[in-house]
């Protein structure tokens, strides 16, 4: 169904909070990685943010930082489709088609959908329900091979699978069936403060989080005053030692060495230093980072060729599959 050579990847996050170290460490870093290989589908998630209740002037500038810190990061608007979610409308389009597709039983499984009722009783509205079908709209639209997720994420791209395959049986061979993709390493950066939860950018404490935009000496406040234990050896040991073990897999994405490597590094010093050095490794790899992304943010004209750009090429390939996918279903095409 490919008429490229390139497999198709897709992947998005959401714009609902400044960009994490476990955003880059477990997702746009193999972004960057993968857009020379691939035909890479990039996107800010911005019609998924609105499950949570947001202010319209925090979500716009929340938007357009991302954005420029994609791009800041080494995401290539040349080497790969770059938009905004809410500017192709086929995403909402096919996932009403998708809607008919899924039972409700499945889409009751899932469990960030169970996790997230939990954290936030109040606002349990439809679209948090039916999250995952737009999300297998996003991933199908594209014929996306691969996408690149989170572990989180594993099982929504798992309901894609299951809806496509339904689809492609009851109409005919339509959509490639996706495959999830865990990153090698980093798949999951945990809070500073709560290391067995996951690093979010949503998380109301932001001494648990370190953001791509914050600053030297914040960075370094963070790093020191992370949760530790009182065992003051350095070793990788997830169950007995989450904190010193998440700051190991930061050390090791942000430095660039292997875990094993790390260990022996720090093996004989206290967790003042690995701390400190863990720090360190995390500001420089920001510094020029964190410049780019200035120069970006403050350039409108060219941000907004970007997203003008990006969703032409994302518009083009989604019509595709709406239009193929409207004739199966049995619409009566335009006039």
């Amino acid at each position: 169904m490919q008429t490229s050579d390139k497999k198709v990847i897709f992947s998005a996050v959401k714009p609902t909070g400044a960009l994490t170290l476990g955003s880059y460490a477990g997702a746009l870093k193999n972004w960057i990685a993968m857009q020379d290989d691939y035909n890479c589908y990039y996107c800010v998630a911005d019609l998924h943010s609105i499950t949570v209740r947001l202010s319209p002037a925090d979500f716009r500038r929340n938007t357009s930082e991302m954005l420029a810190m994609y791009l800041a990061l080494g995401i290539r608007p040349e080497k790969c489709t770059l938009f905004l979610q809410s500017h192709v409308s086929a995403h909402a389009e096919l996932a009403w088609v998708l809607n008919c597709n899924t039972l409700f039983g499945e889409a009751r499984r899932m469990t960030q959908f169970k996790e997230k009722s939990k954290r936030d009783p109040e606002n349990v509205n439809v679209g948090l329900f039916d999250y995952p079908v737009l999300m297998a709209a996003d991933i199908l639209l594209y014929q996306a091979e691969i996408v690149p997720v989170g572990e989180d994420q594993k099982q929504h791209v798992e309901l894609a699978r299951n809806i496509a395959q339904r689809f492609n049986s009851r109409y005919s061979p339509t959509f490639v069936l996706p495959e999830p993709v865990l990153p090698r390493s980093g798949a999951k950066i945990y809070g500073l403060q709560d290391p067995v939860k996951k690093m979010s950018k949503s998380n109301d404490n932001p001494n648990d989080c370190v953001y791509l935009s914050d600053d030297a000496d914040t960075v370094m406040r963070k790093f020191k005053a992370a949760v530790t234990d009182s065992d003051a050896r350095v070793a990788y040991d997830k169950a007995n030692k989450p904190g010193i073990s998440n700051l190991l897999t930061i050390y090791s994405v942000f430095a660039d060495v292997p875990v094993s490597a790390a260990e022996k590094q720090f093996a004989d010093g206290g967790y003042a230093r690995f701390k400190q050095c863990v720090g360190e490794a995390v500001v420089e790899f920001l510094r020029p980072v964190q410049a780019e992304y200035r120069k970006i943010a403050a350039d409108k004209a060219y941000l907004q060729s970007v997203l003008k750009t990006g969703a032409e090429k994302a518009a083009y390939a989604a019509r595709k599959t709406l239009s193929k996918v409207y004739r199966k279903v049995g619409f009566l095409e335009k006039a």
